[in-house]
């Protein structure tokens, strides 16, 4: 996508949120407020990190739906050594992050050498990881996770003139590296660049030497480890792990990381599209809240938001197609 497009998509966003929050806070009581603003970042920090995860591989021309479920088992991994062999942090953490990698790992071989198309693979392993994952478990939580996981870090905090407590706190904290991480790697990086262009255009990146194969393992297991890492820091908001937590975010996920811009063909996309379009979904949400609306019409947003970009992709292919067919009897004259 040419910068300046991007850059309109994302202007685009920034004054939908505006334009949404504007009319919220008019009809929505304490919406408009610091404290009620940082509750949803905190809110939706973990979805925040698995679509940055998940957009670094629409960026590569793939799709994953299993990263809910890597998720589950790496945080649950974690927990269980955490909670029943007391494993400290230094070892449990990256026990999980590694797990996540692995089963990213295992998407990005099914794919690159067996050839199966992503979005099938990834259903496959999502149903295959999160059965294994209840069937090892029984599907029982594990509650007794120990304090240094649990306990809440704050980094910062204030006091706003309503009296309301402001908190920075850690799943806040890693969402914003999470982010900087990401960005730096897409748009600073030669893989992040050869990521791009392997989604815009495959075959023409692998003829220019780009190692396909192995920019396929980097992108799934990058969403592999930002799912661990997105598990890891839900557990910690909630203090427990359970089987299931993280199954079932698979749509709000996907629908943040194409409202933010990344294509579902491949090769486009930002991670400051990616915040915004989580940004713009937990306003939406919260506002219904505040305003008594059932919670099945948010789920009929995220419908809409899916089928929609997806109608504009197969468009714009088509128009692509359309104009190189023109052009090609043109340039052989």
């Amino acid at each position: 996508m040419p910068e300046r497009l991007r850059r309109s998509h994302e202007a685009w966003l920034l004054a939908v949120i505006l334009v949404l929050g504007a009319v919220l806070a008019a009809i929505a009581p304490g919406f408009l407020t610091p404290g009620n603003f940082v509750d949803l970042i905190e809110t939706y920090s973990v979805q925040g990190i698995l679509a940055l995860g998940l957009f670094v591989v629409l960026v590569s021309g793939g799709i994953d739906i299993s990263f809910a479920a890597t998720a589950s088992v790496a945080q649950y991994l974690a927990a269980w050594l955490a909670a029943r062999l007391h494993m400290p942090g230094i070892v449990c953490i990256p026990a999980g992050l590694l797990a996540g990698v692995a089963l990213g790992a295992i998407n990005a071989t099914l794919i690159h050498f067996v050839r199966v198309t992503s979005i099938i693979a990834t259903i496959a392993t999502m149903s295959v990881y999160f059965a294994l994952l209840m069937y090892f478990t029984g599907g029982k939580l594990i509650s007794d996770l120990p304090d240094w996981w649990t306990d809440r870090i704050v980094f910062v905090q204030w006091q706003n003139a309503e009296g309301d407590l402001v908190r920075i706190t850690l799943p806040i904290v890693m969402l914003v590296v999470a982010a900087l991480f990401t960005w730096l790697m897409m748009t600073r990086s030669t893989a992040g660049r050869q990521l791009y262009a392997m989604g815009g255009n495959p075959e023409s990146a692998r003829r220019v030497g780009v190692a396909i194969g192995r920019l396929h393992y980097l992108a799934y297991g990058f969403l592999g480890f930002m799912a661990a890492l997105g598990g890891i820091i839900q557990a910690h908001r909630v203090g427990e792990s359970v089987p299931n937590a993280m199954y079932g975010s698979e749509l709000t996920v996907l629908s943040a990381a194409v409202l933010g811009g990344a294509s579902l063909s491949g090769g486009v996309g930002s991670v400051p599209g990616v915040l915004l379009g989580i940004v713009l979904l937990a306003i939406l949400q919260n506002g219904l809240n505040l305003l008594g609306v059932s919670p099945y019409f948010f789920q009929i947003v995220i419908g809409l938001v899916i089928l929609i970009s997806t109608s504009f992709t197969m468009l714009a292919t088509r128009g692509r197609h359309a104009r190189r067919r023109v052009a090609a009897p043109a340039a052989g004259d």
